[in-house]
């Protein structure tokens, strides 16, 4: 009986052994963002303590930001109106002389329910002519032609996807192989050119927003570098007590995160300010040629990347200055 109820108090102390590790898991499961929480506002306080020092640091990351954003709202709306200027482009088809009418509307028809063509308007011969003769100041002279030397012309335009570069050449090649057609041309040189001035700043600002992200990464990691530096001793006596270097590294690293947060809103703010200024300047630049052009801005997408990349760099700054720093601080 005796051995019965050992047995029985034995099970019930392994019960209370089992509910007492599941609470501690729980309790530490519930600590760790306890702490987490606690150092990143106690990282905020601090940058709240020295607050020229943290507004420095944070106007460079955030205006080091602003130019390459900028730049990337001028690119955007270049871009559109280069968009626009693409669906204008407008093929001229000379067809042979020695169509008859019939012929050359059946055609014209034909051409019209391509899947790539958009409209098709013929200009005939004779209307052609007309035209020279109104524009070139040749009437007295063009009266002794005996024939039309000028022949029919289709003005080929292109739907929204086959106006590209690649796919208009691609139309203009399968037009020149139709019997009816003698030859065709596109001016596809200013497209190319405008496509290619696009392409060159689209580069230039990558290039150049790289450089200042490497940049912004650098100026933050040496910041933490020097705080890390400056709480040498105390670093020292955590470690001394028993302090991992994650739980040392993580306030940190909720600097660098601070430093992001706001460095965006600062970014945003700043290019708001300066698109502003430049669509001021736009929207009187384009009245001259009786035009309505204007920036568009940042939209919420593009303000969030923007946060997103700010947040990112003073991670990574941070991140790289701690895994190199507080290992290297060991106690004596």
């Amino acid at each position: 009986m005796a051995f019965i109820t050992r047995g029985t108090n034995q099970k019930r102390d392994n019960r209370k052994g089992a509910s007492a590790v599941k609470i501690s898991l729980m309790r530490r499961f519930s600590m760790f963002f306890v702490n987490n929480f606690q150092q990143a506002l106690g990282s905020l306080g601090d940058l709240w303590r020295t607050p020229m020092a943290s507004l420095m640091t944070i106007a460079v990351l955030g205006l080091s930001l602003t130019l390459p954003t900028t730049l990337y709202v001028v690119v955007k709306n270049a871009q559109s109106v280069s968009a626009e200027w693409d669906n204008a482009a407008e093929i001229n088809v000379f067809l042979r002389k020695d169509l008859r009418s019939q012929e050359v509307q059946t055609f014209r028809e034909r051409v019209r329910l391509m899947n790539e063509v958009e409209r098709v308007e013929l200009i005939d011969k004779e209307a052609g002519l007309a035209e020279f003769r109104e524009i070139s100041g040749f009437g007295s002279a063009l009266d002794y032609l005996e024939t039309n030397p000028l022949p029919d012309v289709l003005v080929v335009v292109p739907t929204s996807e086959y106006s590209s570069v690649e796919r208009a050449r691609n139309l203009l090649q399968a037009l020149e192989q139709e019997r009816e057609v003698d030859s065709a041309s596109l001016d596809l040189k200013w497209l190319e050119r405008l496509q290619g001035i696009v392409k060159v700043v689209e580069n230039s600002v990558a290039a150049l927003g790289l450089l200042l992200c490497t940049a912004v990464i650098l100026i933050v990691g040496n910041t933490i570098r020097l705080a890390i530096l400056n709480r040498r001793d105390e670093i020292m006596i955590m470690k001394l007590v028993g302090a991992t270097d994650a739980y040392i590294q993580r306030p940190f690293l909720y600097t660098g995160f601070w430093y992001g947060v706001v460095g965006g809103i600062i970014a945003w703010l700043a290019t708001t300010i300066l698109v502003i200024w430049i669509d001021s300047a736009i929207v009187k630049f384009s009245a001259t040629y009786e035009s309505t052009l204007s920036l568009q801005g940042l939209s919420l997408q593009d303000m969030l990347v923007v946060w997103a990349v700010a947040i990112g760099l003073g991670l990574i700054g941070s991140w790289i200055a701690v895994r190199r720093h507080v290992s290297a601080i060991q106690p004596r």
